[in-house]
């Protein structure tokens, strides 16, 4: 089977895009590694296929593979790439779109500078939701990794992240102990491990290693996780600067049910075949 794709990447969250409303797509999850293998395959963190709508009221429907193969709900870096993608191909005209993924609709919008912005939804805080094992929900909780108690913000913006607030980012036991957390016992489903440096009420700095793709140059749920934490605690007020080893993005929010939104670039990188 020869697959079509294009290689994208939003500050520096990298991904394969998949169009499966004009070819066939099979993908299951040896295909999803081949294609995220960096030295045997395309290379990314993510995979991104852009289905026709299943829903009325939507304009397509998205699926998100990370690189270990497993599909998951969400991808805040690879929604404004599937804007920018669909723009570009001509399978819409529309400056903003509703898009269907297995947490829900997104409502990504293509800026008059270039970047996208998306509602990312409202954070789901309730455990069982998130899913986060705990016997009520709190603003934050005590998780223990290899002896150490760690306090964390657990939610959910369409997939859990649990978020730390560190002193210095470029020190904090990213690749060390984020294995760990993703897969702790508390979070049935992994989690993505987030790593904030607050450098002052609208600028943070943050380091993310994600469930199924390690440690990525940037994370988007993860952003928006962060700030949504940040100004939970106190610590933070909307709209959010979040440096990323990748860039900046632009997240706000105006706390309880609102949605909270993303902005932030999004690029081609190359087109090409592979043969799977």
């Amino acid at each position: 089977m020869k697959l079509r794709f294009t290689k994208m990447q939003g500050v520096g969250n990298d991904f394969v895009v998949l169009d499966a409303v004009n070819q066939p797509v099979r993908l299951d999850a040896g295909t999803a590694r081949r294609l995220a293998d960096r030295h045997f395959g395309v290379g990314c963190d993510q995979i991104l296929v852009i289905e026709k709508a299943r829903t009325p009221g939507t304009d397509f429907y998205y699926r998100i593979f990370n690189a270990d193969g497993a599909e998951v709900q969400h991808c805040g870096n690879g929604a404004r790439c599937f804007l920018r993608y669909v723009r570009d191909k001509g399978l819409t005209t529309k400056s903003q779109i509703r898009v269907e993924t297995l947490s829900g609709v997104i409502v990504p919008k293509l800026e008059s500078d270039g970047e996208v912005t998306v509602d990312m939804g409202a954070p789901e805080f309730e455990p069982e939701k998130i899913p986060f094992v705990a016997d009520q929900r709190a603003l934050t909780y005590w998780i223990e990794v290899n002896g150490e108690p760690l306090e964390i913000s657990a939610l959910s913006m369409g997939n859990p992240h649990a978020v730390q607030v560190v002193e210095d980012v470029e020190a904090a036991p990213v690749l060390t102990q984020g294995p760990l957390i993703e897969r702790h016992a508390r979070f049935p489903e992994r989690v993505n491990a987030g790593y904030m440096e607050v450098a002052d009420r609208h600028h943070i700095r943050l380091r993310v290693y994600e469930r199924g793709a390690g440690e990525t140059l940037a994370c988007g749920t993860g952003a928006c996780a962060a700030v949504v934490a940040g100004i939970t605690r106190g610590y933070l007020d909307s709209p959010v600067r979040v440096s990323t080893r990748g860039g900046a993005l632009h997240v706000a929010w105006e706390g309880g049910r609102q949605p909270v939104l993303m902005t932030g670039p999004a690029e081609t990188v190359f087109e090409g075949e592979i043969e799977i």
